[in-house]
């Protein structure tokens, strides 16, 4: 299980900005319901929680879209609430309505009873990286990930999604020392788990700041950035002979992405709000970029497919030292034709090989 044999890097090749034959592409969500394997398998196991708590079934999904795509990496199958779960929070994904917590933190006393929760009760997690970088031979590479404390607390406090984040904004306004020691206890607990994620075995990592973009300017530095930060300052960077790289997505954080950039991360995601070639031109290629298709671009069939990569991919530009990895600006849905995906991928490669000629 040695990196250096890795078959396919391009990847992590096209994170440290160096040259690559092609621009890689990886989907978020890669495996998940679009696919009809995974909801076969998801039957056999009975439930989400099922199927993210069984190392096998894990792996089984992890690696499905990589039998029936060429995409240059994989992406452990697992749930961001995985860490609120391990605290004790009570999950439960309820049908038709997503996760829910049964003891959301909504007060000093909930708060008092947070603390870093040992990762033995994680340990599933980290034998599924185990077993899937085992499974992968050294095909591509595989990515841990965690969401980022701010997007963790999100969770925490509203005990489910929300649409206007009530709850959370009421304590941030109100009680902000409250919040201020939820994400502590949240960035410590994030940065030991990817840290075992890495030693595990994943080869990449990725925080998943999927609702910082809900917070106003001053506030996103103060309780998202800081916190994410944090994380990235206690990573693994070095592991198997390789660099390690750290990339940071923030939906709906374009505006900021200077100040992301600038936290120490390999690589920034974009979703499909930025313009590649001026973020480009913004972080003056000190980092790399991951993105930036709008998902409901597949359901627009093959030709808006292949048209949509082209643009995508001509907005970043000329190759150079500049690295791009081509993914979508968030997770694929659900009802995604999986042959549209096939077309994206097939695109991809070919018309950024002659990119990068």
């Amino acid at each position: 299980m040695s990196a250096p044999d890795l078959k396919n890097d391009v990847f992590l090749r096209a994170l440290s900005r160096a040259p690559v034959p092609y621009t890689p592409l990886w989907l978020m969500r890669q495996a998940g319901r679009y696919l009809p394997e995974y909801n076969a398998t998801r039957a056999r196991a009975g439930s989400f929680l099922r199927l993210a708590k069984n190392p096998d079934y894990a792996c089984e999904v992890t690696l499905q879209p990589l039998a029936r795509y060429d995409l240059d990496a994989a992406i452990l199958f697992s749930d961001i609430l995985t860490v609120p779960d391990a605290m004790g929070l009570g999950l439960d994904f309820v049908a038709g309505e997503g996760p829910r917590f049964a003891h959301p933190v909504r007060n000093e006393a909930d708060v008092a009873k947070l603390a870093v929760p040992e990762l033995d009760s994680l340990q599933y997690v980290f034998d599924a990286v185990s077993l899937i970088r085992r499974e992968l031979g050294g095909k591509v590479p595989l990515i841990g990930f965690a969401g980022s404390p701010w997007t963790i607390a999100c969770y925490m406090v509203e005990g489910k999604g929300s649409d206007d984040y009530r709850q959370i904004k009421t304590m941030l306004y109100a009680r902000p020392d409250l919040l201020h020691r939820m994400l502590e206890i949240n960035a410590e607990t994030t940065a030991r788990y990817l840290n075992a994620q890495i030693e595990a075995g994943a080869q990449a990592a990725m925080i998943f700041d999927s609702w910082g973009g809900v917070l106003a300017d001053g506030l996103f530095q103060q309780f998202s950035l800081a916190y994410t930060q944090r994380v990235v300052d206690k990573l693994i960077r070095e592991r198997e002979g390789r660099r390690v790289p750290v990339i940071v997505f923030t939906k709906g954080g374009g505006i900021w992405l200077e100040q992301i950039a600038a936290i120490g991360c390999d690589a920034v995601g974009l979703d499909w709000t930025v313009d590649l070639g001026a973020a480009r031109r913004r972080v003056q290629d000190r980092v790399a970029l991951q993105g930036n298709l709008d998902p409901m671009a597949l359901f627009g069939g093959e030709a808006a497919v292949r048209a949509e990569a082209r643009r995508v991919l001509d907005a970043f530009g000329p190759v150079g030292q500049g690295g791009h990895v081509f993914n979508l600006g968030h997770g694929i849905s659900q009802y995604t034709p999986p042959e549209a995906v096939a077309a994206l991928v097939d695109e991809v490669h070919h018309y950024s090989a002659g990119l990068h000629a």
